[in-house]
């Protein structure tokens, strides 16, 4: 027992509450993934147990990701975040024009020999993030000058979430939102963060007009403001939800896993709720804002600007994503694609999930970082006039 908390003191660091949160929705994930694929199993003629050991590797590699990315000192990302973003650009284009279909919308690459689909957006997600982050670090002392410091963020921002709502309409608002709080945490004038607004209008509608899912959009919206019958995916939730109760049929005693589509992933919570009740359903919902606060925690603690801002980037966009996929399946907003974050099923999804809880933990270590931040505890001075 001693030599396994030495070895866990000696590498496993950071906040170990986010440790610990990361684990067990890793493992709820796999008891709800294994219950909920039965239908998927069937159709393409594989056993459950085939998706379970699939998703087992999936977590592992996630964890193991999580944990290489927290032992690199974290301004290391902002070197990292450019290459990224440049990087997202091309790969992007690609998706949109020729990548692999699904649902009438083209959102992934189908990487060769291995046959795994990768979506771009999610490093362009975790690319412009940092890469927002270490412009406002490096700029805190010039933040009003528009040509210098606004304009290639703005510029950025564009085009990421431009390309993205191409294919991703609702992934490009979440990431936009997030590039919002970041510039307002980062002390960017409230009139810039309108033009912000104003390019994202602009960007929204021309992807809107000419990207994929225009069309499915308008219908979903129309849909969720509808007096008429809900949507087959809405409807057969909501029946879900119903038939939890408060505690849940127990595990793996879903009936509506057989009817519901995409129950292991976009509407994985519908089937915690029936599994477990309305009490899982809430431990869910408080282990994301556990994670929330643990990652604020992090920029409050932190002594320089980059690591804070990268840590409230990070944590934001999670747990928003989190808490969209959640009220959609409640019925608080039209339907989307987004999955679960360390819940539902994926690929490489999961994998950077890991990454970004890593990042975090990386900046939780305290590391200083000299070369592009300003003073010692002057981004604790940021947070506290913000908050004012």
């Amino acid at each position: 027992m001693d030599k396994v908390k030495e070895w866990l003191n000696n590498n496993i660091k950071g906040d170990p509450v986010i440790w610990a949160i990361a684990v067990l929705l890793g493992v709820i994930g796999l008891f709800v993934v294994y219950s909920s694929t039965r239908a998927l199993a069937y159709r393409n003629m594989e056993s459950t147990e085939y998706y379970l050991i699939k998703h087992t590797l999936l977590v592992t590699l996630s964890l193991l990701t999580m944990w290489v990315a927290h032992n690199i000192d974290y301004r290391y990302y902002s070197t990292l975040a450019k290459a990224g973003m440049i990087l997202s650009i091309p790969l992007l284009i690609y998706t949109w024009v020729a990548g692999t279909s699904l649902n009438e919308a083209s959102r992934w690459i189908t990487i060769p020999v291995i046959n795994q689909v990768f979506q771009p957006s999610d490093l362009a997600k975790l690319s412009l993030i940092a890469g927002i982050a270490a412009m406002l670090a490096k700029r805190q002392q010039n933040i009003e000058d528009f040509k210098t410091t606004l304009i290639p963020m703005l510029v950025w921002s564009g085009i990421i979430c431009g390309l993205i709502a191409m294919a991703d309409l609702s992934t490009a608002i979440m990431l936009f939102a997030t590039v919002m709080l970041i510039m307002f945490i980062g002390r960017v004038p409230l009139k810039y963060l309108g033009l912000l607004v104003l390019v994202g209008a602009l960007t929204g509608a021309l992807a809107f007009n000419i990207g994929q899912r225009g069309a499915t959009a308008e219908s979903r919206v129309k849909d969720f403001f509808s007096d008429d019958r809900l949507p087959y995916q809405a409807e057969q939730a909501r029946i879900a939800i119903a038939s939890g109760g408060i505690t849940g049929k127990g595990p793996g005693k879903s009936a509506q896993k057989d009817f519901l589509p995409h129950p292991y992933s976009d509407f994985v919570y519908a089937i915690i709720i029936e599994e477990y009740g309305m009490l899982g359903g809430a431990i869910i919902i408080l282990l994301y804002l556990a994670l929330l606060f643990r990652g604020m925690k992090a920029v409050a603690n932190s002594e320089r600007a980059f690591g804070g801002l990268l840590s409230a980037g990070l944590s934001f966009a999670l747990v928003i994503q989190a808490m969209v996929n959640m009220g959609v399946v409640v019925g608080l907003g039209p339907i989307t694609g987004l999955p679960l974050p360390f819940l539902s099923m994926g690929g490489t999804s999961l994998l950077f999930t890991g990454m970004s809880l890593g990042i975090i933990l990386s900046v939780s270590r305290g590391e200083v970082d000299n070369s592009i931040a300003p003073a010692k505890g002057q981004f604790k001075n940021v947070v506290k006039l913000k908050t004012e």
